[in-house]
């Protein structure tokens, strides 16, 4: 039983004072991303398809269908990068995307690893040499699974991609952040059975972008883990998690759902240090925009939140931390 006591810490720096407020409401949502203009693009998974709220809050639908996308994040080129996954329903792509907002340009940057169809992609980060990572697990409905692997994978610049973590060392990947300086890797696993992990994993990354010296941040169990996570440009990591709610008895309420803050030592374990409370179930993922990049977008069920903090994102683009 964890005994941390979550609803004591105190709020986000910047968070206090602005308050969380509701951005929009739609369904089920995740893979927020924001574009320099401040757009953000987000995915209604369970309506198939990609919303997009403009600066001025006006609201439309970027694509439909999305083909199941969840996780997105801008490469350092500003396009958009989609993990279409095989959740909510048929038709998921099963497949990382790529568009070009400047030109309308929609491609598919890798479908098959080694012959095989990916699980169900589900989160993405971009390095500051242009790499892309992205989490590859299955959550619910297996039935057509082609794999036996739930894997992290990295697209390099050439398009060749490769297998950089697998089972046993992260039992189901979810969640993924990188540093720009392309030297950390920040793995949320997230396996919801009894006993399941439900911990936050650093890797150091060498010069090819290979992960090695695993060590543990954090660990949310029993409560229900995290999600998506972002980093700060001060090298804190701000983790979407927890629950209302508990869906089974792979996990309890001890986890109130929010954006749990922490920075990891010297150790690499994390020490929490504030939460942004989010008064909806179940908060998945978040992304950092603003023109000084300390707006906080948060999804959670059919809410899009969004908050003030302290201290800007640290992001491949818009690079107001260039």
């Amino acid at each position: 039983m964890s005994t941390t006591s979550y609803a004591v810490l105190p709020l986000a720096a910047g968070a206090a004072e602005a308050g969380v407020r509701a951005a929009t409401c739609v369904a089920f949502l995740e893979g927020p991303a924001v574009d320099a203009a401040g757009n953000v693009y987000f995915s209604d998974i369970e309506n198939n398809r990609i919303l997009k709220l403009a600066a001025d809050g006006r609201r439309s639908v970027f694509r439909e269908p999305s083909f199941r996308t969840n996780g997105q994040t801008f490469d350092r080129e500003g396009r958009l990068l989609h993990c279409e996954g095989a959740e909510f329903g048929p038709g998921g792509g099963r497949r990382v995307t790529r568009t070009d907002l400047a030109t309308g340009r929609y491609e598919v940057l890798t479908e098959r690893f080694e012959g095989l169809r990916y699980n169900s992609p589900n989160d993405i980060c971009v390095d500051g040499r242009g790499r892309v990572y992205f989490t590859d697990p299955r959550y619910g409905d297996r039935s057509d699974v082609e794999m036996t692997v739930e894997g992290v994978y990295r697209i390099d610049a050439d398009g060749s991609v490769r297998r950089i973590l697998q089972q046993p060392d992260v039992e189901r990947p979810n969640g993924i952040a990188v540093t720009q300086d392309a030297k950390l890797l920040y793995v949320v696993d997230s396996h919801p059975v009894p006993g399941g992990n439900r911990k936050i994993w650093r890797f150091d990354l060498d010069e090819q972008g290979n992960p090695q010296n695993q060590r543990p941040v954090f660990d949310f169990a029993p409560g229900r883990g995290g999600d998506g996570m972002r980093l700060d440009v001060e090298g804190n990591l701000y983790v979407a998690a927890g629950i209302l709610h508990p869906r089974g008895p792979h996990e309890t309420a001890d986890v109130p759902p929010g954006v749990y803050v922490m920075a990891p030592g010297r150790d690499g374990k994390g020490r929490l240090s504030a939460r942004i409370p989010i008064p909806e179930d179940v908060i998945t993922n978040l992304a950092f925009g603003g023109a000084d990049g300390k707006t906080l977008y948060i999804t959670a069920g059919k809410t899009l939140f969004q908050t003030r903090v302290a201290v800007p994102g640290q992001v491949a683009y818009p690079r107001w931390n260039a």
